[in-house]
């Protein structure tokens, strides 16, 4: 039988009971970037609902790298067994545990979304050292971001790994990079944001060294046996800016450096691009490359039905569905959807009345 909404997948010592994954969905729910029982809620109400990996939300590799100042943190040692209890109900209910790990650089101290998600100074518990790779504010009303020396890089590059490292302590079985949404990452690889004249901006080489780098030091504190994964935008959906061309690439490049699964997503690079949502419009992405560089993808956007999931990687497109809003409708999403396709889920004893 062909791959299938329903069938495991085995990457490197880790096996997935199903192609449906939760994508990384911040909170702001945190204190001094440690998780909370909110998180354990959260995120374990999905593994009980059926997913076969479940990531918890873009974590702080550094202080100054939050989305917001109610973000997971993974920057010191205490903020290791939280997510270690979390990580542990995961995989006591049949869901791989993962986690990203992020850097917001000129994106970082904004507030949570039910209070306007825009930048917070000090006074509201943000902070003022923000960093990206050239001095260029994000839109209107943001701070312009100091640029990062190398120094300043050498020190993301370091902080990615040691935070890496802490995961495994945890107990994380997959980590994802996040190099897209326009966080500090992605806007290395942006021109429109990436505005540098040394060895880390200006051509697309230069451009892309400091997302090989993170994946080079990561790769070598993460285990051989666990599964890397990398989040992209695979275009800023703006002339001028990072596309699907370079998207591939990329991809190439980082195929020998240890990344098993390229998450394809797209946009945030710059507040004004024109994006045209609609149900399954970032497939293609995934599809092409998965086709193009041999490497596993993730597809996401805009996919809720589960025969049109189904069909994403039946007809190959990609390897992997993840999903956000709609695990926030229906935490048990997999359930409904086994039954709707008549394939086999594990419901849990407590919940086997229902179903």
């Amino acid at each position: 039988m062909s791959d299938h909404l329903f069938a495991a997948l085995c990457q490197r010592g880790v096996t997935m009971r199903n192609r449906i994954a939760v994508a990384p969905m911040c909170q702001y729910s945190c204190e001094d970037g440690f998780a909370t029982d909110w998180h354990l809620v959260h995120l374990g109400a999905r593994a009980v609902g059926g997913a076969g990996l479940v990531m918890a939300e873009a974590a702080a590799v550094v202080p100054e790298g939050r989305i917001s100042p109610a973000d997971v943190g993974v920057w010191q040692d205490a903020q290791v067994e939280p997510l270690a209890r979390i990580f542990r109900f995961l995989r006591d209910n049949g869901a791989v545990p993962a986690i990203q790990l992020a850097h917001a650089g000129r994106k970082a101290s904004t507030d949570a979304p039910w209070r306007g998600g825009g930048p917070v100074g000090p006074e509201r518990g943000g902070w003022n050292n923000i960093v990206g790779p050239s001095p260029l504010a994000f839109a209107e009303g943001y701070p312009t971001p100091d640029e990062l020396d190398q120094a300043g890089i050498d020190g993301v590059v370091d902080a990615f790994a040691a935070s890496a490292a802490r995961m495994l302590d945890a107990g994380a079985e997959v980590i994802e990079l996040h190099a897209a949404h326009g966080y500090l990452l992605h806007q290395f690889l942006s021109p429109l944001s990436n505005h540098r004249d040394d060895g880390y901006g200006g051509s697309f080489e230069h451009r892309i060294r400091l997302v090989r780098e993170t994946v080079e030091a990561v790769r070598r504190v993460w285990p051989e046996d666990k599964p890397l994964w990398l989040r992209i935008s695979a275009t800023d959906w703006v002339d001028g800016g990072w596309d699907a061309d370079q998207s591939v690439e990329l991809v190439r490049q980082v195929k020998d450096l240890g990344v098993d699964l390229v998450d394809c997503s797209s946009g945030g690079a710059v507040p004004d691009a024109e994006i045209p949502v609609a149900p399954g419009f970032q497939v293609p992405f995934a599809e092409r490359i998965r086709r193009e560089t041999g490497v596993a993808t993730g597809a996401v956007g805009v996919i809720t039905d589960p025969r049109q999931a189904d069909a994403v990687v039946r007809d190959g497109r990609a390897d992997v569905v993840l999903m956000a809003r709609e695990f926030l409708r229906r935490p048990h999403w997999p359930l409904h959807a086994a039954a709707e396709l008549g394939a086999v889920a594990p419901v849990p004893r407590q919940y086997e009345r229902g179903f």
